[in-house]
């Protein structure tokens, strides 16, 4: 009987491995990058002491030259809302850091009517 069993075990268990992506959970990760007053390393270990039990948290990267804190997280889980409810709540209030914007445009072309050559500007 044993060896019955064993037998359909390892002849069951391909058809198993094929159909365990069909399955499993879809993780829709995110990352956010959020701005928080980081003083010291001492907020950084607080921050990802307490962050990281957050639900649907898969990773946390604190920056404190920057003072930004990366989370990346899964959006099936939690949303950014939530994770600034707790960042509030262990008293480092943080934000959305927006992405930098270019200071200097590209240079403009103007095109002569006349002579059909280009200048830029």
């Amino acid at each position: 009987m044993r060896k019955l069993l064993l037998l359909a075990l390892l002849l069951l268990s391909p058809f198993a491995i094929r159909l365990s992506p069909l399955y499993a959970a879809k993780a829709d990760k995110q990352v956010v990058v959020l701005s928080c007053d980081l003083h010291c390393q001492g907020c950084c270990d607080k921050i990802m002491k307490n962050i990281a039990f957050e639900k649907g948290v898969k990773d946390i990267v604190c920056d404190l030259k920057t003072k930004t804190v990366t989370v990346t997280y899964d959006a099936n889980k939690t949303d950014v809302p939530t994770l600034l409810k707790a960042f509030e709540k262990i008293g480092k209030p943080a934000k959305v850091k927006e992405p930098a914007q270019k200071e200097a445009s590209a240079p403009t072309t103007e095109t002569d009517a006349d002579t059909g050559a280009s200048q830029v500007q």
